[in-house]
């Protein structure tokens, strides 16, 4: 009697699923721009004391500008799921791209488990305030995570539709407090003080400009998601500029408002002093308070779009790697109706699942020991996935002939690597100041020293595969061409470790 056959297949997602605006979504909604400005900008103005954080959120904008000339430019060439870790394996070689892969994953797993150590506790909140209930933080958390393990299984453009209403009720309600605290200055002047480019030479700009950067993880997106997308060559290209312009705007301009409303000399102590209470309680007197309380639910949904998003990002690597056997390749399997990568997606699921069990048994602050050092912790890795990648689209136009201008193919990717690389020297440096720790403390080294570890054992796993399993070594970073040349391959399907 024949059974029926599994619902999955392999290797493949689905195509043509995803157009410009939905792209933006993915991206943006990563990006949590309600989040970032009620959450982020706070924590930057408390955390760093720095009163630019407006300036700096420009700034970095202007620094992935610069970056996205290169990587948009690769893009047209290499049309893969793994995204950096790809372009890094064709540009810098194969051990490299896969340490940069073993990176990826730590770095986007921490943003996306790091994001239900805020979650929890701000829904919980919530809910106590609303309806008197008492909901413990970890079950809000483990409830938030069965829905996205339900999504992540299901089609991409459906997932698409619900970020972008999500994302729609974020900015529109951004923009609405914006206006409400321009309006409404302290001592009735509008100051651009904190708008002032002199703040990028102040001390502790290094952790600024990194709180910066972590508002922007996730625009990577764009290429993770090529495969899906309709036209490559074009749609990543107008995504990824769209999304930086959009989200560089947005978060400066809410920044800089609120530094409007308390005046630039209170901004510091004020973020400190309220927390991600401060925005609301900015606009509170001036408009109704279901304005405010719509504010406060669609904060909670910014987390909850930012989880989902960068669910979706991890699957779609662990898919990536699958496919071209570095990982299990099971991980490639997709689903027969949906061709999400289904594999990847509950290995994710798993993976959240373990590491929320383990902070819940410890005992530790979800707020600081999980939202705010693991999330800070995964846009310190992005950052060094960035910079790499520069150097990588560098080495890639300089080895191969190709079309384009000298700017595309030189000049910006080799600026972008220039300053991301002194960006991330500096955040190094300051780790301590990002964390709240003592100088002294072990813990602005243990996390860094944590990605080197990573690092290298994606090299050395690279390194093992190229002796042992030379059909996956030629293979990786080719994508869909993976398993067609694997089979071709002179050696045995299976070799002796």
């Amino acid at each position: 009697m024949s059974s029926s056959p599994p619902d999955v297949v392999n290797a493949v997602l689905a195509r043509g699923k995803l157009g410009t605006p939905t792209l933006v979504f993915f991206v943006m909604a990563a990006a949590a721009p309600l989040t970032v400005v009620a959450g982020g900008a706070t924590t930057g103005f408390a955390v760093t004391g720095v009163t630019g954080i407006p300036v700096a959120y420009l700034a970095v904008a202007a620094v992935l500008g610069l970056f996205s000339v290169g990587f948009v430019a690769m893009s047209r060439r290499i049309v893969n799921a793994g995204a950096f870790y790809t372009y890094v394996a064709h540009g810098l070689g194969k051990p490299l791209g896969v340490a940069i892969a073993f990176l990826a994953l730590a770095a986007y797993n921490a943003m996306q488990v790091g994001l239900y150590g805020g979650f929890g506790p701000i829904l919980e909140s919530d809910l106590a305030a609303r309806t008197g209930i008492n909901v413990p933080w970890w079950l809000c958390a483990y409830a938030a995570l069965a829905v996205i393990a339900v999504l992540g299984v299901l089609r991409i453009d459906l997932n698409g539709k619900i970020l972008a209403a999500m994302l729609v009720g974020e900015i529109a309600i951004a923009l609405v407090y914006d206006a409400v605290m321009v309006t409404h200055p302290a001592g009735n002047t509008v100051s651009f003080d904190t708008l002032a480019p002199d703040h990028l030479l102040a001390a502790g700009i290094g952790a600024a400009l990194v709180t910066a950067i972590t508002g922007f993880v996730g625009f990577e997106a764009t290429t993770v998601l090529a495969e899906e997308v309709k036209d490559p060559r074009r749609t990543v290209a107008r995504a990824t500029y769209i999304a930086v312009t959009v989200t560089g705007v947005l978060y400066g301009l809410s920044a800089w408002a609120m530094s409007v409303a308390t005046g630039p000399d209170r901004i510091v102590n004020a973020a400190g002093e309220q927390g991600t209470d401060l925005m609301f309680n900015l606009v509170s007197p001036y408009v109704a308070s279901e304005i405010v309380s719509i504010g406060k639910i669609l904060f909670i949904t910014s987390l909850f779009a930012a989880l989902l998003s960068f669910h979706h990002t991890v699957a779609r690597y662990l898919f990536a790697l699958g496919r071209e056997r570095v990982l299990p390749s099971a991980l490639a399997r997709t689903g027969r109706r949906t061709l999400a990568p289904v594999v990847g997606s509950l290995t994710q699921t798993a993976i959240a699942a373990v590491v929320l069990a383990g902070y819940v048994w410890s005992g530790a602050d979800p707020i600081v020991n999980l939202f705010f050092w693991i999330t800070v912790t995964g846009g310190l890795g992005v950052l060094v996935l960035m910079t790499i990648t520069s150097v990588a689209v560098v080495a890639f136009f300089a080895r191969r002939r190709h079309d384009e201008n000298v700017w595309r193919a030189v000049i910006a990717p080799a600026m972008a690597a220039l300053v991301l690389g002194a960006i991330l020297f500096v955040t190094v440096q300051q780790f301590d100041t990002l964390l709240g720790v003592a100088p002294t403390s072990p813990l602005r080294w243990l996390f860094p020293a944590g990605y080197a570890a990573v690092a290298v054992l994606g090299l050395a796993w690279a390194l093992c595969l190229r002796r042992s399993r030379p059909d996956v070594y030629d293979a990786i970073g080719l994508g869909v061409e993976a398993e067609s040349l694997q089979h071709r391959h002179a050696a045995p399907a299976r070799l002796p470790a």
